[in-house]
């Protein structure tokens, strides 16, 4: 338990201080990672890509691992050539590209959740996660290093 104590003391050192405020020029997003399910009935997965919505600061770029050589050797048992090509038309998706369809036309926020919503195919999504940056940019760089590779 922490707080004051009826003496007036600290008790498991808790801090009268107010928590420290964040920089103005912090921004909050969401991401998740685009992973590749050869078997969706197995469940086992390799992470192919890593997408980031900054909603406040409009930003929603999806960054995948579309080289057919680099695919074909992290996800043998499917064809890496079709692999590579929904891909690049989930990133054309989240770009707002009018040639990807219907559904790239819808605002970022409802491309984003288009892209991370629940489904059982070879590509599927990890779950949303939140975070705060000062540049989205680079934190997709991070994300895509630290989960892609």
């Amino acid at each position: 338990m922490s707080g004051t104590s009826v003496d007036g003391t600290s008790v498991s050192g808790a801090s009268t201080s107010p928590a420290p405020a964040l920089p103005a020029t912090w921004v909050a997003y969401d991401f998740a990672v685009l992973r590749a399910v050869a078997h969706p009935h197995l469940g086992t997965f390799v992470p192919v890509g890593v997408v980031v919505h900054a909603r406040t600061a409009e930003y929603l770029v999806l960054r995948t691992l579309r080289d057919v050589a680099a695919l074909r050797a992290r996800v043998p048992d499917v064809d890496a050539d079709l692999l590579a090509r929904y891909l690049s038309a989930c990133e054309a998706v989240c770009r707002g590209d009018a040639a990807a369809g219907p559904v790239a036309l819808a605002p970022p926020s409802e491309r984003f959740h288009w892209i991370t919503a629940p489904r059982s195919d070879v590509i599927q999504c990890s779950p949303v996660h939140a975070g705060l940056c000062d540049d989205p940019a680079k934190a997709l760089d991070r994300l895509y290093a630290e989960y892609v590779g």
